[in-house]
């Protein structure tokens, strides 16, 4: 599969951006900072309970976690995003579906009036599941998945200062 899929993705140059995401294995971290390097503010959301240090464990447990639709728990969340155009959801895609501390953070912030985007980071380069819930619940959303960023970081730097064509 190629490295990304774009779904109604623009770069919107000047704007207020906010790039809140989640990252377990450092993917979303190299996307927080180039996202930061375009200036937009970054927030990273942590959970209050750690993921299994073993991979197999990881996958086991998130994968079930993300399957039911859980919701973690954060440390001090800052939900306020009112002096932002757009906020940007960067998240892991565990079991084709969104991580739950994205549920959480989803379920927290008020993105009434907000131009909203998603990122999401993929093993496979798919998310048909996460994709489907985006739709249904914010319809006019931009999503770009990208296909482990940490493997592919030029593209990765082109794809968020929108040259990617």
């Amino acid at each position: 599969m190629d490295f990304f899929l774009i779904i109604r993705y623009n770069y919107c140059g000047d704007r207020v951006k906010l790039f809140i995401y989640y990252s377990l294995s450092g993917n979303g971290d190299y996307v927080a900072k180039c996202y930061n390097d375009i200036g937009a503010d970054i927030r990273k959301v942590e959970t209050v309970k750690k993921m299994p240090k073993s991979f197999i464990f990881q996958i086991l447990t998130g994968g079930f976690l993300a399957g039911i639709g859980n919701r973690a728990k954060l440390v001090n969340f800052d939900n306020s995003v009112d002096k932002y155009e757009e906020i940007i959801i960067g998240s892991p895609i565990w079991n084709g579906r969104l991580t739950p501390a994205i549920n959480t953070v989803l379920d927290e912030i008020n993105l009434f009036n907000k131009k909203v985007s998603f990122v999401l980071y993929s093993g496979s380069g798919s998310a048909p599941k996460a994709i489907k819930r985006i739709k249904e619940k914010y319809s006019g959303a931009n999503i770009l998945i990208m296909k482990e960023p940490l493997k592919n970081k030029d593209l990765v730097k082109k794809l968020i200062k929108g040259d990617y064509k």
